[in-house]
């Protein structure tokens, strides 16, 4: 059964296609527009408005702390009751270098404040945070899925593995719009979307 949605689908294949086909598009509008500059770097309001404008034409709930507990492959991520608690512990958490930053990540990963879409929105968070203290991005393309996905899982007891995963990733090319372009692709591909390239989205 399909997540509610404003597309009003109930098949799950074509809710995730459509899902992608939108939500990537707005991904481009958050580079193209400049939006993504005018956010505060490490802030939940700044995640928040990542997520809103990400699925803003597919779900309700956009933007929105969840209220149901969630749970992936065994772990439960922080409980709904104790959920805004723990956003703001891991707002106030330092982001000062390339350690700090990484640890905030993987906290607000733990978090998961969102009912679908976290991990897509929080790469653009993380490279946020990354672009305003380091002079430096992720270049997803750089990042095999088999690699991420098992290191962010293991994250919460030993974050080793993903830090050293993403620093041999980093690159300086902070406003490059092939890096976003093709990170955002490569990012929802390690959620299993695959349909669309984001180039292929942008608004003529």
């Amino acid at each position: 059964m399909a997540l509610k949605n404003k597309l009003n689908i109930e098949d799950p294949a074509l809710l995730a296609r459509e899902e992608e086909r939108l939500s990537k598009r707005r991904a481009a509008e958050l580079y193209e527009s400049g939006a993504l500059a005018r956010l505060k770097p490490g802030s939940f309001d700044a995640l928040r408005e990542i997520h809103r404008r990400l699925f803003c034409d597919v779900y309700g709930f956009a933007g929105e702390m969840r209220t149901v507990n969630l749970a992936k492959g065994g772990f439960r991520f922080a409980p709904a009751l104790y959920l805004e608690a723990a956003v703001k512990s891991v707002e106030k958490m330092p982001q000062s270098n390339f350690d700090e930053i990484v640890e905030k990540y993987v906290e607000m990963n733990v978090a998961h404040p969102f009912r679908e879409g976290n991990g897509r929105s929080m790469r653009i968070w993380l490279d946020l945070m990354l672009k305003s203290a380091t002079g430096t991005v992720v270049d997803w393309s750089k990042v095999d899925r088999e690699d991420y996905l098992p290191a962010m899982e293991r994250s919460p007891v030993k974050d080793v593995e993903i830090k050293q995963l993403l620093c041999s990733a980093l690159t300086d090319e902070t406003d490059s719009r092939d890096v976003y372009m093709k990170g955002i692709d490569r990012s929802y591909y390690y959620e299993g979307y695959g349909a669309y390239r984001t180039e292929d989205l942008v608004k003529k």
